[in-house]
């Protein structure tokens, strides 16, 4: 991984556990908590791919484990975070844009329940049954309820800043098509709204609007 890449990601990956364990885990939500952390790793693996993104997960999911109040054993939530990172980096779009909200939504769903039944699995295996006393399949639509919220003020954001930090080339093509990308794609498909083609109108329509103003004013002049 490129230093910039790796910068960014500890950087976000950071804000994101600060503001996972001292914000979201003291909201007392029923069932799940929001994993601001997976849908970190989610974004990042969409535009790294699938090596950054068990890369990202893996160190994601360590800090998760270490991170107090961890109460599990260190090293679970980095497997789990490494295989969803790795599944979630194969879907990563072609050209780097994302042209529907409904593939993201379902790569989030997938990813949260995904994780979650994991994460419950290496806790059997351990020796671990406290998902069973809380209700897996509570967690299970709790946590896809959560995540499905708070993706699309998460995700369209940290893929934009990934981008730019990638120095990619859909990402400087000017200060409209820099957010365009990303959150069109996520935030707007689902209405059927082209942001770039009502930008264009509305320009062509000033632009006609000056020109007729200007007529109108030397014809004044001329009288």
């Amino acid at each position: 991984m490129r230093f910039n890449r790796m910068l960014l990601s500890v950087t976000l990956v950071v804000v994101a556990l600060v503001i996972q364990v001292s914000v979201l885990a003291r909201l007392h939500l029923p069932g799940a908590v929001p994993d601001l952390v997976l849908l970190t790793v989610l974004a990042l693996a969409l535009v790294y791919g699938h090596v950054g993104g068990a890369l990202i997960g893996f160190g994601a999911g360590l800090l998760s484990d270490l991170a107090p109040p961890a109460d599990h054993a260190a090293g679970r939530y980095a497997l789990v975070l490494c295989v969803v990172g790795y599944l979630v980096g194969l879907a990563k779009p072609e050209n780097g844009r994302l042209k529907s909200a409904t593939g993201p939504m379902i790569v989030v769903v997938a990813a949260a329940i995904g994780s979650t039944v994991l994460y419950a699995g290496v806790g059997a295996l351990v020796g671990d049954t406290a998902a069973r006393h809380v209700g897996l399949s509570s967690l299970l639509v709790t946590a896809a309820l959560y995540d499905l919220l708070l993706a699309p003020f998460v995700v369209p954001v940290l893929m934009a800043l990934a981008r730019r930090a990638e120095n990619d080339p859909l990402a400087d093509g000017g200060s409209a098509s820099k957010t365009a990308d990303v959150s069109s794609g996520w935030l707007s498909s689902g209405t059927g709204l082209r942001i770039g083609s009502q930008r264009g109108g509305l320009r062509v329509k000033a632009a006609k609007a000056r020109v007729a103003r200007a007529g109108r004013i030397k014809g004044v002049k001329r009288l």
